[in-house]
């Protein structure tokens, strides 16, 4: 930007779209100071570099203000982790799928975990088995993002709700 620009000659372009051609750096920087403008290096690689003669200041806010835009508009997805065990119940697992099928209404995605206890681990194939029985407890609601999968001491199983 400005005095920065170290090349002797650059492609200049006024902000409002007007070109002014392969001109010498400094009579660029004659033309943004006659103007009170910045001249800024654009594409400093191109052959002659190409430099654009506008408010710095203000493209700056611009492009602030079109960043704020882009975050107010992301949607921030909001997991929720139900934690089951191998020895649990038929009536908790109700309880909680209740409160699954509550998050999936909200719109929420649902991480179901069965984590492995000690000797637990010798046989995974069980916490497989308890998120394979919460499955058709929420299938009319939801689908199933990812498989019941083993990772560590956890069986996971993600569930978002239906469009």
């Amino acid at each position: 930007m400005n005095d920065d620009i170290r090349v002797p000659e650059v492609r200049c372009n006024i902000d409002g779209g007007e070109s002014l051609g392969v001109i010498s750096t400094d009579e660029a920087m004659d033309k943004a100071n006659e103007m009170n403008l910045d001249l800024v290096l654009i594409a400093p690689d191109a052959k002659p570099p190409v430099a654009k003669i506008m408010d710095y200041g203000k493209f700056k806010y611009q492009k602030e203000k079109q960043l704020k835009e882009q975050r107010k508009k992301q949607v921030k997805i909001d997991v929720k982790e139900i934690k089951l065990s191998v020895k649990i119940a038929e009536n908790d697992i109700a309880y909680k799928v209740k409160h699954a099928r509550e998050f999936l209404e909200k719109g929420k995605h649902v991480k179901f975990r069965v984590f492995l206890k000690g000797r637990e681990m010798a046989h995974p194939e069980a916490a497989k088995e308890v998120l394979l029985r919460v499955w058709p407890m929420v299938e009319d609601i939801a689908v199933m993002e990812k498989e019941p999968k083993f990772e560590g001491r956890y069986y996971n199983m993600y569930v978002t709700p239906q469009k």
